[in-house]
Parts: C-alpha cells; structure tokens; sequence
C-alpha cells in the first residue's frame, strides 16, 4: 500500500483524498518508526569499527601507498598489525577525512 501512495501522489501530485484520522495517525507512526530504524542503523554502521587494509585506505583517501608510509613514519596515520598484516583504523581514516589530521 505504501509503493501504491507513493506512486500516486507522483502520479497525481495535485489530486485530493479523503483519510481517516486513525489511518493518518497510524501512517505516521509506521514512518517515524521506520525514519528511526534508519538512523540508528546509520549511526551503528557509523560506529562500528573496521580494519581496512593499505590499498583500500590509498583508494579512500586518493593518496599512493608510499604516500601512507610517510604519514606512518612521521606519526600522521600509523597502521596496526593484525594477523601480520597493516591495517588501519578506519576512525583513524574518517578523521583524516574530515580534519587533514589525527
């Protein structure tokens, strides 16, 4: 029913009708729920913590690898180790994004 009024009021953005105020309130709280789903699974996915690896972190912050080993030397995005291999803290990446620095 939801994809039906959507394509109607696209449809018909200047047609009238008629909505008990039951289903009206009901409507709306189907959409805040929903609104707040989103978000919090937007702020969880924001949250969590991944470990991407050297070359992924080059194509997210367009830099060369060689470009990431100098940050490292000089304290600027230090990887970690895991399982032997350079990872990097993508909270670390997000806020090289966001301020030029950690």
């Amino acid at each position: 029913m939801e994809a039906n009024l959507i394509e109607l009021a696209k449809a018909c953005p200047e047609a009238i009708i008629s909505v008990k105020v039951g289903d009206l309130i009901e409507a709306n709280e189907a959409l805040v729920a929903k609104t707040k789903e989103q978000l919090e699974q937007l702020i969880t996915d924001q949250t969590a913590e991944t470990y991407p690896s050297r070359q992924k972190v080059a194509e997210i912050l367009d830099v060369d690898l060689s470009t990431l080993h100098r940050w490292a030397k000089r304290g600027l995005l230090v990887p970690i180790e895991i399982g032997g291999k350079r990872r990097y803290r993508m909270s670390d990446v997000r806020r090289m994004l966001n301020n030029g620095k950690l």
